[in-house]
């Protein structure tokens, strides 16, 4: 039983290491360009983005609710999200909404809580998921130039577009920074289950020491970027008419934009049309 707990837990831990996390992480931030989502105009999704992250807050009806969490998780299937995203975000929504009714039924609660419960969840969920829909499947180029159609300062689309750009640096920065501290540490033996409990506490150690020095060099080669940036006159582009039109002449309006307006505005509509007859 012993050796079948070990060989589990190591199991474990060699699906979740750094290449692991790194390469979900690039996954969903670059590695879904040849989606149905990606393929889509920037700024019919930041609009589509904008009335499923804002509307369901203002909102109590579970029918309604409930048909627009189907939608998107749907668009969340077609954007490939990667399976570390999607896990973090189950476990975070419905975690969160089982501890509520748990507590809940503590102080005194039954089960008419679980209608209020459930009208957060979808709630959340709904807006989670089309958060990761949007931003998994915009590339930072189409997600800045999107951005900067609707009118957001240059300064404010070329931040966001900087940042997904710093992901692969900041995940090459954090491994190096990782090797550097085990090379000079002692890990202790992890052969038994006690071992590798205790080499997983060494584990979150590590990590937790090396935020300072990632931060650090990571700020160092940003300020290098950036000092690059100014030599080659971003100041004066990011002000300019011609150089704005120039990148914005590539967005288009298909038909695929409007097939996927369309069929979400039917089940939009299919579920204020169950929400009244109930």
């Amino acid at each position: 039983m012993e050796k079948l707990t070990a060989k589990l837990s190591e199991s474990i831990l060699d699906k979740f290491s750094m290449d692991f996390l790194r390469n979900q992480v690039l996954k969903n931030a670059y590695g879904n360009d040849d989606t149905v989502i990606a393929a889509l105009d920037p700024r019919v999704l930041l609009a589509w983005y904008l009335f499923f992250g804002l509307v369901p807050w203002f909102v109590n009806d579970i029918p309604f609710l409930l048909g627009c969490f189907l939608l998107v998780m749907g668009t969340t299937i077609l954007a490939r999200v990667a399976g570390l995203v999607l896990f973090l975000f189950a476990l975070g929504v419905f975690s969160q909404t089982g501890y509520l009714f748990v507590v809940t039924l503590l102080f005194g609660g039954d089960a008419s809580a679980i209608a209020p419960l459930l009208t957060l969840t979808l709630k959340v969920a709904t807006i989670s998921l089309a958060s990761v829909t949007v931003f998994s499947g915009l590339d930072p180029d189409k997600l800045s130039n999107g951005l900067m159609w609707y009118g957001c300062p240059e300064r404010l689309s070329f931040s966001i577009s900087y940042a997904y750009r710093m992901l692969p640096m900041l995940m090459e920065e954090f491994q190096n920074v990782l090797l550097s501290y085990r090379l000079r540490g002692d890990p202790p033996a992890h052969e038994t289950f006690g071992g590798k409990v205790r080499y997983l506490i060494y584990q979150v150690k590590i990590i937790m020491q090396s935020f300072y020095p990632l931060m650090l060099n990571t700020a160092k080669r940003s300020r290098t970027t950036v000092e690059a940036l100014e030599l080659r006159g971003y100041r004066y582009a990011a002000v300019n008419q011609s150089v704005k039109k120039i990148k914005l002449a590539a967005l288009k309006v298909s038909c695929n934009d409007g097939i996927f307006l369309a069929v979400s505005l039917l089940v939009v509509a299919v579920a204020i049309l169950i929400s009244t007859l109930l």
